[in-house]
C-alpha cells in the first residue's frame, strides 16, 4: 500500500507544483495532461514502445553474443588475451554516451545506431564477467577432463561455461 500512496502523493505534489507556480505547459505539464495525451495518442505511443523494445532486445542479443565470444577468445588463447584485454581494459574507460554522436554520424539515425548503442552497453559487462567466470573454473576439473582426454571444445562447452554461469 506504501507505494500506491507515495505515488500517489508525488503526482499530486507535481499537480499542484504546476498550478501554483503557473509553469508553463510545454515546460512541467502536469501529470493530468499527460494522462490525457496518453489516452488520446495510445496508438502512436504503442508503436513506438515496440520499435523500441525491438531495438532493446536487439541491441541486447548482440551484446551477449559479442562479449560472449570475446570473453571465450580471451580464456582460450594467451596471445589474444595479451593483445586484446589491455584495449578492452582501456576502451571500459571511454564513457558510452560520449560514442552516441559518432554511432549516429557512422549508422545514422535509424535503428542501428540505437542498436549499437545498446550492444556497447552489454558487451563490457558481459565480456568481464564471463572472462572472470572462465577463468575461475575449478582447476581440478579442468585436470580431470585433461586426464580424460576431452577435448578443448567439449571442456569449454561441458565444464568452463557450466561452471561460469553463476558469474555470468
Amino acid at each position: 500500500m506504501r507505494p500506491l500512496i507515495t505515488t500517489a502523493g508525488l503526482l499530486l505534489g507535481w499537480e499542484l507544483l504546476v498550478l501554483l507556480t503557473g509553469l508553463p505547459v510545454y515546460i512541467l505539464p502536469p501529470p493530468s495532461r499527460v494522462a490525457v495525451v496518453m489516452v488520446e495518442r495510445f496508438g502512436l505511443l504503442l508503436g513506438e514502445a515496440a520499435w523500441t523494445a525491438a531495438e532493446m532486445v536487439l541491441g541486447l542479443l548482440l551484446g551477449l553474443l559479442l562479449g560472449a565470444v570475446l570473453a571465450i577468445v580471451l580464456a582460450a588463447s594467451a596471445g589474444w588475451r595479451r593483445w586484446a584485454l589491455p584495449v578492452v581494459i582501456v576502451s571500459q574507460a571511454i564513457p558510452v554516451i560520449a560514442l552516441a554522436p559518432l554511432l549516429v554520424l557512422w549508422l545514422g539515425y535509424g535503428m542501428a545506431s540505437k542498436v549499437a548503442m545498446a550492444a556497447l552497453v552489454i558487451f563490457f559487462p558481459v565480456a568481464s564477467a564471463l572472462y572472470d567466470g572462465l577463468r575461475r573454473t575449478d582447476p581440478g576439473w579442468l585436470d580431470l577432463a585433461r586426464t580424460m582426454e576431452a577435448s578443448p571444445r567439449a571442456t569449454l562447452l561441458q565444464i568452463r561455461l557450466p561452471a561460469a554461469l553463476p558469474a555470468f
